[in-house]
Parts: C-alpha cells; sequence; structure tokens
C-alpha cells in the first residue's frame, strides 16, 4: 500500500494535548464545549483538511487557526466542527404547538416575525416558513434564519435538497412548495419563491453581541445549548430573551431545558417557553 493509500484509510491520531487545544479555541470562539470524548468527532471532521494542505499532524494544522493570512481556513474549520444534523419537520409536536396555541394568538397581528436562530443549512427555517404560509395564507409574515457558518448560510440560501431530504415533508406541503429539480438537478428539490422570498439568512455567533435583527413572536433555539456550559447557556437564554416580544414563545429541543436558569421565560409545554413579561 502507498503512503497516500495509508493516509486515506488511516487518518491521523489527534493528541491529547492537541484536542485540549482545539477545545479551548473552539470555545473562546463559539461557546461550544467540546467534551472528553469527542476526539474522533474532531478527527472525523478535520483530517480532510489536513489531507488537503499535505500536514502531518493537528498541531501544524491547529498553527495556522487565527494567523494573519489564513482567516478562510479558520472560518472552515469552525464551519467543521459546528455544523449539527438538522432536517425538515425535525420534532414535529412544535409545529403542531404553533398552528394550535400560537399562530390563533396572532390571527388579527399585522405583521408575525419567527427566527430560526441557529438555522444550519435552512431546513428548520422552511419548515416554519411552509407552517406559516398554510395558516395566514398571505405575505404578513417573514422568517429570520441566522447561523455560525458561512458554509451552511450559503447552502440555505440557496434553498435547494436532494430529494432524500423530502422524506419528512407532508406530501401536501411538498406538491405545493417544493420544485422537482430537471436534468441535472433531477435528484433535488427547490424550495418555490414565495417560500424562499420570506425567508432571509445571514451569519450570525449567538455567543457574540447579536445583530440588530428587531423583535419577534417566536424564536426557535433547538440543539444548540446542549453543546454550552451553565454559564454560556445563561447569557445566551438572556440575550434570546431580549429579542422576544411579551408573550412571545422560546422553543428548544426535547432534548433541552431551561431548569436552573434565571430567566422571564416560564414553560407551557414540552421544551417551550413563554415570555412573561
Amino acid at each position: 500500500m502507498n503512503t497516500k493509500a495509508a493516509r486515506a484509510t488511516n487518518p491521523i491520531t489527534i493528541q491529547k494535548s492537541e484536542f485540549e487545544w482545539i477545545s479551548r479555541f473552539l470555545y473562546d470562539r463559539t461557546g461550544i464545549a467540546l467534551n472528553e470524548g469527542k476526539q474522533a468527532l474532531v478527527m472525523g471532521r478535520l483530517d480532510k483538511r489536513l489531507r488537503s494542505r499535505s500536514l502531518n499532524s493537528y498541531s501544524e494544522y491547529f498553527a495556522l487557526l487565527g494567523r494573519p493570512g489564513y482567516e478562510n481556513e479558520t472560518t472552515v474549520a469552525i464551519d467543521l466542527l459546528t455544523t449539527n444534523e438538522t432536517y425538515f419537520f425535525r420534532e414535529p409536536k412544535h409545529f403542531e404547538f404553533l398552528q394550535k396555541k400560537a399562530f390563533p394568538q396572532y390571527q388579527k397581528q399585522r405583521h408575525i416575525r419567527i427566527w430560526s436562530a441557529a438555522s444550519s443549512s435552512g431546513e428548520e427555517a422552511y419548515t416554519i416558513a411552509m407552517t406559516l404560509a398554510e395558516y395566514f395564507h398571505s405575505n404578513d409574515w417573514e422568517v429570520i434564519g441566522t447561523d455560525i457558518s458561512t458554509r451552511m448560510v450559503e447552502k440555505a440560501q440557496r434553498g435547494l435538497y436532494p430529494m432524500l431530504a423530502a422524506e419528512k415533508i407532508p406530501t401536501p406541503l411538498l406538491k405545493k412548495y417544493c420544485l422537482k429539480g430537471r436534468e441535472e438537478f433531477e435528484d433535488f428539490f427547490l424550495l418555490e419563491s414565495a417560500i424562499r422570498q420570506r425567508v432571509h439568512f445571514s451569519i450570525a455567533n449567538l455567543i457574540d453581541p447579536l445583530p440588530d435583527l428587531g423583535l419577534f413572536e417566536i424564536i426557535f433555539l433547538r440543539n444548540v445549548m446542549i453543546y454550552f456550559d451553565r454559564d454560556t447557556k445563561t447569557r445566551l437564554v438572556e440575550k434570546i430573551s431580549a429579542k422576544l416580544r411579551s408573550g412571545g414563545y422560546l422553543i428548544i429541543s426535547h432534548s433541552e431545558t431551561l431548569n436552573g436558569l434565571d430567566s422571564a421565560l416560564k414553560l407551557v409545554a414540552p421544551s417551550i417557553y413563554q415570555k412573561t413579561t
């Protein structure tokens, strides 16, 4: 077996000191805590970057991060380490809550804004948009999606997904809001323009000062806090709550909780909180 083939089947092992370094780096930049046991994740995400630069150790690669002239590599590394799994209509009970409990409260409201605060590649934001379009039958709503990953934001803005991603989309909504690709895009579908025009994506690091996004009736912050320590969670919930209108809802993942965190939010349904002030 030649050296190149051996390298492809035997990725470089990350050393303890190297894992500690990237853990500190990621925490400082994003607030995400890489717990012990995540070495395989780091190797799986970054091994190709080492190979693309013909580097022989993670120490050599990490020496590039933050160095002037290597800003793009720093962005790529953070993108790879912070990209999380997502799919359309994930945790469907949240969207049932919107239709049955939240949306009826806003029937007479002129304009409704919902924020997908960690929108990844856009599936959550477009799911929210389809749910809004079905209920309100008007353009008096908008969805804002933000994510730390430049690569994911660019993908979300395209609104183009492989057909396999349509598995969880109810058939009536798939037919109504998704266009099947042709020729070289025959294995993909595109969200129709009426949906894409109401969803706006931008880059934002939730632990940094937030951009001026305005206020929202509903904020989705799902599968984010599981990566943060208690202090970071507390600061984040405070910042996010400030973007909610009084009576608005914060929706987190069923695997998360705000228990023990001081906030102006009360639990009104599993993983759904309402701002009371």
